[in-house]
């Protein structure tokens, strides 16, 4: 049983931090939304 090519493996890799960096990204993105919808208008109305 031989190594695949080099080539592949590192594309594959890639496409693995490209895939995990995006999904990081929708989860930050997700999160955030989530946040101010849920503070909605409370956050001009607060006092300073």
């Amino acid at each position: 049983m031989s190594n695949p090519d080099p080539d592949a493996e590192r594309k594959a890799r890639n496409g693995r931090s490209i895939a995990i960096a995006l999904g990081l990204a929708a989860f930050v993105i997700i999160v955030f939304v989530v946040t101010i919808i849920r503070l909605g208008g409370n956050v001009a109305s607060r006092p300073f």
